[in-house]
Protein backbone atom coordinates (compact mmCIF):
# COMPACT_ATOMS: atom_id res chain seq x y z
CA UNK A 1 0.00 0.00 0.00
CA UNK A 2 2.24 2.89 -1.67
CA UNK A 3 2.18 5.58 -3.94
CA UNK A 4 5.82 4.94 -5.56
CA UNK A 5 6.94 3.25 -8.66
CA UNK A 6 7.70 0.38 -9.39
CA UNK A 7 9.16 -1.44 -13.07
CA UNK A 8 8.30 -4.56 -14.40
CA UNK A 9 9.32 -6.54 -17.62
CA UNK A 10 5.60 -6.75 -19.76
CA UNK A 11 6.01 -7.50 -22.90
CA UNK A 12 3.89 -6.06 -25.54
CA UNK A 13 1.13 -8.49 -26.99
CA UNK A 14 0.71 -9.52 -29.93
CA UNK A 15 -1.34 -7.73 -32.72
CA UNK A 16 -4.05 -10.74 -32.54
CA UNK A 17 -3.78 -11.06 -29.44
CA UNK A 18 -6.08 -8.68 -26.74
CA UNK A 19 -3.88 -6.41 -25.30
CA UNK A 20 -3.50 -6.89 -21.32
CA UNK A 21 -2.06 -4.93 -18.13
CA UNK A 22 -0.23 -6.74 -15.77
CA UNK A 23 -1.81 -6.19 -12.17
CA UNK A 24 -0.39 -7.34 -8.90
CA UNK A 25 -2.77 -7.23 -6.44
CA UNK A 26 -3.59 -8.84 -3.11
CA UNK A 27 -7.77 -8.79 -2.26
CA UNK A 28 -7.34 -7.70 1.55
CA UNK A 29 -5.92 -4.24 0.37
CA UNK A 30 -7.98 -1.99 0.19
CA UNK A 31 -6.28 0.22 -2.00
CA UNK A 32 -6.31 -2.83 -4.58
CA UNK A 33 -9.86 -2.93 -4.77
CA UNK A 34 -9.77 0.93 -5.19
CA UNK A 35 -7.20 0.36 -8.25
CA UNK A 36 -9.53 -1.64 -9.77
CA UNK A 37 -12.14 1.15 -9.69
CA UNK A 38 -9.90 3.33 -11.19
CA UNK A 39 -9.25 0.34 -13.72
CA UNK A 40 -13.02 -0.12 -14.82
CA UNK A 41 -13.17 3.81 -15.10
CA UNK A 42 -10.06 3.59 -18.02
CA UNK A 43 -11.88 0.43 -19.41
CA UNK A 44 -14.88 2.87 -20.16
CA UNK A 45 -13.27 5.20 -22.08
CA UNK A 46 -11.35 2.62 -24.16
CA UNK A 47 -12.50 1.52 -27.80
CA UNK A 48 -10.95 -1.99 -26.96
CA UNK A 49 -10.65 -4.08 -23.93
CA UNK A 50 -7.92 -4.29 -21.96
CA UNK A 51 -7.78 -7.66 -20.17
CA UNK A 52 -6.08 -8.32 -17.13
CA UNK A 53 -3.00 -9.99 -16.79
CA UNK A 54 -3.36 -10.42 -12.93
CA UNK A 55 -0.46 -11.83 -10.43
CA UNK A 56 -1.13 -12.27 -6.86
CA UNK A 57 1.00 -10.62 -4.24
CA UNK A 58 0.94 -11.77 -0.37
CA UNK A 59 0.99 -8.05 1.94
CA UNK A 60 1.17 -10.15 5.09
CA UNK A 61 3.69 -12.52 3.82
CA UNK A 62 6.23 -11.17 6.65
CA UNK A 63 3.73 -12.35 9.50
CA UNK A 64 3.48 -15.65 8.26
CA UNK A 65 4.83 -18.99 10.62
CA UNK A 66 6.33 -21.87 8.81
CA UNK A 67 3.26 -23.40 8.39
CA UNK A 68 1.21 -20.81 6.19
CA UNK A 69 -0.65 -19.22 9.12
CA UNK A 70 -0.54 -15.70 9.87
CA UNK A 71 1.07 -14.64 13.30
CA UNK A 72 -0.83 -11.09 14.43
CA UNK A 73 1.14 -10.79 16.89
CA UNK A 74 3.79 -10.78 14.86
CA UNK A 75 5.66 -6.69 14.20
CA UNK A 76 4.90 -6.25 10.78
CA UNK A 77 6.18 -1.98 11.12
CA UNK A 78 3.36 -0.23 11.19
CA UNK A 79 1.41 1.45 13.89
CA UNK A 80 -1.16 3.56 14.24
CA UNK A 81 -0.86 6.49 13.06
CA UNK A 82 0.15 4.29 9.65
CA UNK A 83 -3.19 3.10 10.05
CA UNK A 84 -5.05 6.04 9.97
CA UNK A 85 -3.70 7.83 7.16
CA UNK A 86 -4.40 4.38 5.24
CA UNK A 87 -8.19 4.83 6.44
CA UNK A 88 -8.12 8.73 5.27
CA UNK A 89 -6.59 7.76 1.74
CA UNK A 90 -8.99 4.92 1.12
CA UNK A 91 -11.56 7.53 2.40
CA UNK A 92 -10.27 9.97 -0.06
CA UNK A 93 -9.79 7.58 -3.18
CA UNK A 94 -13.53 6.38 -1.99
CA UNK A 95 -15.36 9.22 -2.47
CA UNK A 96 -12.96 10.46 -5.70
CA UNK A 97 -13.97 6.44 -7.47
CA UNK A 98 -17.59 6.65 -5.91
CA UNK A 99 -16.84 3.27 -4.75
CA UNK A 100 -18.88 1.49 -2.30
CA UNK A 101 -17.22 -0.04 0.88
CA UNK A 102 -18.15 -1.60 3.76
CA UNK A 103 -15.04 -0.64 5.50
CA UNK A 104 -11.73 1.66 5.30
CA UNK A 105 -8.91 -1.60 6.44
CA UNK A 106 -9.21 -5.43 7.18
CA UNK A 107 -6.38 -6.78 8.91
CA UNK A 108 -8.15 -9.72 10.27
CA UNK A 109 -8.40 -11.72 6.76
CA UNK A 110 -6.22 -14.49 5.48
CA UNK A 111 -6.46 -13.26 1.78
CA UNK A 112 -4.18 -16.68 1.12
CA UNK A 113 -7.08 -18.88 0.21
CA UNK A 114 -9.05 -16.57 -1.80
CA UNK A 115 -5.78 -16.16 -3.94
CA UNK A 116 -4.89 -19.96 -4.45
CA UNK A 117 -8.88 -20.48 -5.25
CA UNK A 118 -8.70 -17.55 -7.48
CA UNK A 119 -5.26 -19.10 -9.23
CA UNK A 120 -6.63 -22.67 -9.53
CA UNK A 121 -10.18 -20.69 -11.19
CA UNK A 122 -7.67 -18.86 -13.56
CA UNK A 123 -6.17 -22.07 -14.43
CA UNK A 124 -9.32 -24.29 -15.13
CA UNK A 125 -11.94 -21.64 -15.69
CA UNK A 126 -10.20 -18.97 -17.46
CA UNK A 127 -13.46 -17.47 -19.09
CA UNK A 128 -14.90 -17.68 -15.48
CA UNK A 129 -12.03 -15.88 -13.35
CA UNK A 130 -12.89 -12.05 -13.81
CA UNK A 131 -16.22 -12.33 -12.80
CA UNK A 132 -14.89 -14.57 -9.56
CA UNK A 133 -11.90 -12.29 -8.84
CA UNK A 134 -14.35 -9.06 -8.76
CA UNK A 135 -16.91 -11.09 -7.04
CA UNK A 136 -13.83 -11.55 -4.11
CA UNK A 137 -13.36 -8.19 -3.84
CA UNK A 138 -16.88 -7.31 -3.55
CA UNK A 139 -17.46 -9.72 -0.83
CA UNK A 140 -14.50 -8.31 1.20
CA UNK A 141 -15.06 -4.45 0.37
CA UNK A 142 -18.95 -4.35 -0.15
CA UNK A 143 -20.29 -6.80 1.78
CA UNK A 144 -17.31 -7.30 4.90
CA UNK A 145 -17.08 -10.74 4.84
CA UNK A 146 -14.22 -13.05 5.53
CA UNK A 147 -12.70 -14.49 2.48
CA UNK A 148 -10.40 -16.14 4.05
CA UNK A 149 -13.30 -18.81 4.96
CA UNK A 150 -13.73 -21.35 2.99
CA UNK A 151 -17.29 -22.05 3.20
CA UNK A 152 -17.31 -17.90 1.65
CA UNK A 153 -15.44 -18.63 -1.53
CA UNK A 154 -17.76 -21.02 -2.25
CA UNK A 155 -21.08 -19.19 -1.57
CA UNK A 156 -18.88 -16.48 -3.89
CA UNK A 157 -18.23 -19.58 -6.12
CA UNK A 158 -21.20 -20.71 -6.49
CA UNK A 159 -22.74 -17.42 -7.81
CA UNK A 160 -20.10 -17.50 -10.68
CA UNK A 161 -21.43 -18.32 -14.15
CA UNK A 162 -19.16 -21.37 -15.20
CA UNK A 163 -18.14 -22.78 -11.73
CA UNK A 164 -19.05 -24.90 -9.61
CA UNK A 165 -18.67 -24.17 -5.59
CA UNK A 166 -16.61 -27.69 -5.29
CA UNK A 167 -13.89 -26.07 -7.39
CA UNK A 168 -12.93 -24.84 -3.74
CA UNK A 169 -12.27 -27.76 -2.05
CA UNK A 170 -10.04 -28.85 -4.74
CA UNK A 171 -7.62 -26.11 -4.76
CA UNK A 172 -7.62 -25.85 -1.12
CA UNK A 173 -6.57 -29.51 -0.70
CA UNK A 174 -3.87 -29.30 -4.00
CA UNK A 175 -0.27 -28.55 -1.60
CA UNK A 176 1.42 -28.16 -4.94
CA UNK A 177 -1.05 -25.90 -5.99
CA UNK A 178 -0.60 -23.45 -2.81
CA UNK A 179 3.20 -23.75 -3.20
CA UNK A 180 2.93 -22.69 -6.58
CA UNK A 181 1.25 -19.56 -5.34
CA UNK A 182 4.08 -18.75 -2.91
CA UNK A 183 6.63 -19.34 -5.35
CA UNK A 184 4.51 -16.19 -7.53
CA UNK A 185 4.49 -14.12 -4.19
CA UNK A 186 8.46 -14.77 -4.54
CA UNK A 187 8.79 -13.78 -8.01
CA UNK A 188 6.46 -10.67 -7.72
CA UNK A 189 9.36 -9.61 -5.28
CA UNK A 190 12.03 -10.80 -7.56
CA UNK A 191 10.80 -8.71 -10.17
CA UNK A 192 10.82 -5.73 -7.45
CA UNK A 193 7.01 -5.47 -6.69
CA UNK A 194 7.27 -4.25 -3.14
CA UNK A 195 3.45 -2.67 -2.96
CA UNK A 196 0.62 -2.93 -4.42
CA UNK A 197 -1.27 -2.48 -6.46
CA UNK A 198 1.41 -2.24 -8.60
CA UNK A 199 0.04 -1.92 -12.57
CA UNK A 200 2.91 -2.50 -15.58
CA UNK A 201 2.97 -2.47 -19.04
CA UNK A 202 5.15 -2.39 -21.59
CA UNK A 203 8.36 -1.91 -19.02
CA UNK A 204 6.89 0.55 -16.87
CA UNK A 205 4.71 0.88 -14.13
CA UNK A 206 2.74 2.85 -11.42
CA UNK A 207 1.92 2.03 -8.09
CA UNK A 208 -1.24 2.92 -6.05
CA UNK A 209 -4.69 3.37 -6.64
CA UNK A 210 -3.60 5.86 -9.86
CA UNK A 211 -6.11 7.52 -11.25
CA UNK A 212 -8.08 6.92 -14.93
CA UNK A 213 -5.62 9.88 -16.71
CA UNK A 214 -2.47 7.85 -15.22
CA UNK A 215 -3.32 4.39 -16.18
CA UNK A 216 -4.14 5.47 -19.76
CA UNK A 217 -0.96 7.49 -19.53
CA UNK A 218 0.94 4.01 -18.41
CA UNK A 219 -1.05 2.56 -21.25
CA UNK A 220 -1.12 4.97 -23.98
CA UNK A 221 1.59 7.58 -23.26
Amino acid sequence: MSNTDAADGAEEPAPDETESITVYSDYVCPFCYLGRQSLARYQETRAEPLAIDWHPFDLRAGQRGPDGEIDDTADNGKDEEYYEQARENVRRLQDEYDAEMAQELRTDVDSLPAQVVSVHVRETAPDSWLAFDEAIFAALWQDGRDIGDRAVLADIAADVEGLDPAVVDEALADDDLRDRVTDLFTAARERGVTGVPTFAYDGHAARGAVPPEQLERLVEG
